[in-house]
């Protein structure tokens, strides 16, 4: 796989605080990762750094091989981005923005534009005023923007900020047609770690300036999961004094630390003293309990 971004070593200061301590991680094309992290942990001053918005003070980012610092404008020809809510023209059609918008740009004629305006499901819609629009529906019009000059790296800063849940079902499944059909690497910063979990296939967490975990999210779960599997019984009543590790919940459930050569034995145990037993699962985390796990409860420093 191509490294479409390669954060190496960042390190940028405001005064004689030191916001991004030595901050590295690199994006494949095709991967969608979500960059999470506390409120004041150095995400979007990350991202001002990627895209060449703010100095570096250490280190160097790679975008297509090219350095932002010393090739910045061939390292940003292929970057498109939004941060929250996208600019555009309340008062013209969703058409004529794109029309305005392709200005920017050397190769983008009226086909492309079609093209963008398909990819993004607003065939029915690109000739209505973008004030009759949906906030999803702008949200993906802005990410038509962002796309018109086929960029391979695609940035995003909080874009399901505001968006009810059919838009954001509906700027997931757009995402990830343009992962895997477009081979777009795209970085996602967000709060919403539910959604992020959905699509994303790789998580970078950053807390208090530093990367303190980047992993692959089904990895990183099965590593946070500690072979703790879920037993619904018929009674939990005095089984804390028979097992280590155990977490009872309720009076029908409780989990318990084992290996998984170890279920057929546990089971064994239940059936010997008469409980029922309905299912037995192994116990999956959620991407808010890593995070949780992870930075100790949403801790800055």
């Amino acid at each position: 796989m191509m490294k479409i971004l390669e954060c190496k070593n960042l390190k940028k200061s405001f005064g004689k605080k030191q916001i991004i301590k030595g901050v590295s991680f690199d994006l494949e094309e095709g991967d969608i990762l979500g960059f999470i992290g506390p409120n004041g942990a150095g995400k979007t001053t990350t991202i001002k750094l990627i895209l060449g918005l703010q100095g570096i003070d250490e280190g160097q980012v790679l975008i297509n091989g090219h350095d932002v610092e010393k090739e910045f404008v061939q390292a940003i020809e292929r970057v498109g981005t939004i941060v929250e809510n996208p600019d555009m023209y309340m008062y013209l059609s969703g058409k004529k923005n794109l029309l305005l918008a392709s200005r920017l740009y050397k190769d983008v004629d009226s086909k492309r534009i079609d093209e963008v305006v398909k990819t993004v499901g607003l065939e029915k819609r690109i000739d209505d005023k973008v004030n009759k629009y949906s906030l999803g529906m702008r949200q993906r019009l802005g990410i038509a923007q962002a796309i018109l000059h086929r960029p391979n790296l695609l940035i995003l800063d909080e874009p399901t900020n505001g968006l009810d849940p059919e838009g954001i079902m509906e700027l997931r499944q757009l995402l990830k047609k343009l992962a895997k059909e477009e081979k777009m690497a795209i970085l996602i910063s967000s709060h919403n770690l539910f959604e992020l979990e959905s699509f994303c296939n790789k998580v970078c967490i950053i807390q208090n300036g530093e990367i303190i975990e980047q992993s692959s999210i089904k990895e990183l779960k099965k590593k946070m999961s500690n072979s703790l599997y879920h037993f619904y019984v018929s009674s939990t009543e005095k089984l804390d004094k028979e097992f280590k590790d155990i977490n009872i919940l309720n009076e029908f459930n409780f989990e318990i630390k084992i290996t998984k050569d170890e279920v057929t034995e546990t089971i064994s145990k239940l059936i010997a003293k008469k409980i029922d037993i309905y299912a037995v699962y192994p116990k999956t985390v959620s991407l808010e309990e890593v995070f949780m796990k992870k930075t100790g409860g949403n801790v800055i420093d």
